[in-house]
């Protein structure tokens, strides 16, 4: 999927406001059209609240793939994975953000506005972003099977 025809769904708690404003600047300067799911403030708002809003852009189909934030990236990975359909990963590096999307066709990255920088936070939305489903028949079963526990 070229850059110009993914939706890129971005959602965030209070510890995620500054981080999440840069990846979006970054996103729109790489051509992602990014559409804001997450809070702007830095009162208090609970992540599953921004898990949810997120999951359910991905649902309706509003946005092909998601980027989740909160303090560590946990939580909101968490409460993202309890969305039918949902395949969540929480990333602190590039790797993994490759490896889910490749063989988990995960859909939500997640990370942590107090774990990694900003710079980080980037290459690994990059790399996700730009990865494609290795679409591997082994991959295919295994992903029926994370979709049968869900049923």
């Amino acid at each position: 999927m070229e850059k110009r025809n993914i939706k890129v769904g971005i959602s965030n708690d209070h510890s995620a406001v500054e981080l999440k404003n840069s990846v979006m600047k970054h996103l729109q300067e790489e051509g992602y059209e990014v559409i804001n799911y997450g809070t702007d403030s830095t009162e208090s708002y609970d992540y599953p609240l921004a898990a949810t809003a997120l999951a359910k852009g991905i649902q309706n189909k509003e946005v092909d793939l998601g980027i989740a934030i909160c303090g560590t990236g946990v939580g909101i990975s968490i409460a993202c994975n309890k969305h039918k359909g949902i395949r969540a990963c929480c990333c602190s590096e590039a790797t993994s953000a490759r490896l889910t999307r490749e063989h988990n066709d995960a859909n939500i990255i997640c990370f942590g506005a107090r774990i990694i920088s900003t710079e980080l936070a980037n290459d690994i939305a990059d790399t996700f972003l730009s990865t494609p489903f290795s679409n591997g028949e082994r991959h295919k079963k295994r992903i029926a099977m994370i979709h049968e526990i869900e049923q």
